[in-house]
């Protein structure tokens, strides 16, 4: 049962029972403290009670008629709340006595239970008096009944107050956990939509310190998953483009530079092979259009080769990637011998993954190109060595740090990147790695690539 509560339940109920532990354990309190109570002030009662009487009775001997006057002051001292007096051989006295004292019993009788749990002994004394030579005594019995009527009394009233403040201390303190505890509701609500895909949901901050922080963080995070779907979203629709535009471009080269070739080498092949009655060909065009032949093949197998290093670097995986980078940079030197190119490849890097070398080449690749045709640099340098990358929920990952910085001239304000680093820091960021550019005396590019061991 106590599972299925909730927390604003739980707190209620424990509440609850803490209230009434309190009004009982103070109901007990007074109950254990009634017996000695009632017998203190029983012995007090007739101390006092003897005591007056023997001051009251010391003169009788004096008075005109004794006897009317012991009756009289018996009858007066029957109005006592706790004590009955009466003369030993009195009846008169005696029965009007117990008749008030049966009649007042009757009127303030606390339950059996609690007599019994008090349990007092009732006190007689008696106290000898001597009228004109006559000796009697006058009997003093204790009525703790009264009392413990009393105790009774005072005890269902703080009972009933007692009561009454701890429903009234439930019902404020149950608003108040309730006003408390209110975001909870809109927070599981809040969870539910964020579950279901609504991550424009918002929660008002409200109720104690904690909840008021934990809404504000959850609005936080509704936020920041809303702007990781919106980027999800977008970087799928950006490598959908850069795949259309990939297909594009080679559909373009296919067609204008496989094209032409195809239809030449038709051409000379359709000149050789001429049908039998036709003029025969010299050897000398057969070697002209062998030759014709043979330079279309050529250019065919340079077009296939740029095309492959389009799709997939040629030699990365056969020769790894330093051989891989020193054939790029070999490449670029040769276009642009006006350039100097500075490279660094630490040999601390490793083995790093057929993954991460193709990503490090790319964009080694897109870097230089960068460089090359649109910062008009005059020196470029070049490093690749291992890093590590923080991760705050598995640890520091194993990395490779690219930096490419050439001295051109830099970035505009509102310059805006390309495809080619747009495709790059996509390509990271779905590796989980990061991708940087900062314009200062140039254009710096600084990637981390993932290798795939943890530190």
């Amino acid at each position: 049962m106590w599972q299925k509560l909730s927390l604003r339940g739980r707190i209620n109920l424990l509440l609850a029972l803490v209230l009434a532990l309190g009004l009982a354990i103070n109901i007990a309190r007074l109950v254990v403290e009634a017996g000695p109570r009632v017998q203190a002030e029983d012995q007090s009662v007739i101390r006092l009670a003897r005591e007056f009487v023997t001051t009251i009775v010391a003169g009788l001997n004096e008075a005109p008629d004794p006897d009317a006057r012991l009756d009289q002051i018996v009858r007066d001292l029957s109005r006592l709340r706790h004590v009955s007096i009466m003369r030993q051989d009195g009846a008169t006295a005696k029965s009007g006595q117990d008749e008030a004292t049966d009649s007042r019993e009757e009127a303030r009788s606390p339950p059996a239970w609690f007599v019994a749990l008090v349990h007092p002994e009732t006190t007689s004394v008696s106290v000898p008096i001597s009228i004109r030579g006559k000796s009697e005594s006058l009997v003093i019995t204790s009525h703790p009944n009264d009392e413990m009527a009393e105790i009774w009394d005072g005890i269902v009233t703080q009972l009933a107050i007692g009561a009454a403040i701890v429903v009234v201390l439930f019902l404020i303190i149950r608003s108040v956990v309730g006003r408390a505890l209110a975001p909870l509701e809109e927070l599981s609500q809040a969870m539910a939509k964020i579950e279901a895909g609504q991550y424009d949901v918002r929660v008002t901050p409200g109720g104690a310190p904690e909840l008021a922080a934990i809404c504000g963080q959850l609005n936080h995070l509704a936020a920041t998953l809303g702007e990781a779907i919106e980027d999800k979203r977008q970087l799928a629709e950006r490598a959908f483009s850069l795949q259309d535009r990939e297909r594009k471009e080679i559909a373009r080269e296919l067609h204008d530079e496989l094209g032409p070739h195809l239809f030449a080498l038709r051409a000379h092949a359709s000149a050789l092979m001429r049908p039998p009655d036709a003029r025969e060909a010299s050897s000398d065009q057969v070697r002209k259009h062998g030759g014709a032949m043979l330079e279309q093949v050529n250019a065919l197998q340079q077009f296939t080769r740029r095309i492959l290093e389009k799709l997939r670097p040629v030699g990365l995986a056969e020769l790894g990637l330093h051989e891989a980078l020193s054939a790029l940079f070999r490449l670029w030197k040769e276009s642009y011998p006006e350039v100097a190119i500075e490279t660094t490849i630490s040999p601390a890097l490793g083995e790093t993954g057929e993954t991460a070398d193709l990503t490090i080449y790319r964009v080694v690749q897109e870097a230089l190109t960068n460089a090359f045709r649109h910062a008009g640099a005059t020196a470029v340098t070049v490093t690749v060595e291992p890093a590590e990358q923080p991760d705050s929920v598995r640890g520091n990952r194993c990395c490779a740090r690219v930096r490419v910085r050439d001295n051109g001239r830099g970035l505009s304000a509102d310059h805006q990147f390309g495809f080619g680093l747009t495709g790059m820091r996509e390509r990271l960021l779905a590796l989980g790695g990061s991708l940087t550019v900062s314009s200062s005396d140039g254009v710096t590019v600084e990637a981390l690539v993932p290798t795939g061991a943890r530190a």
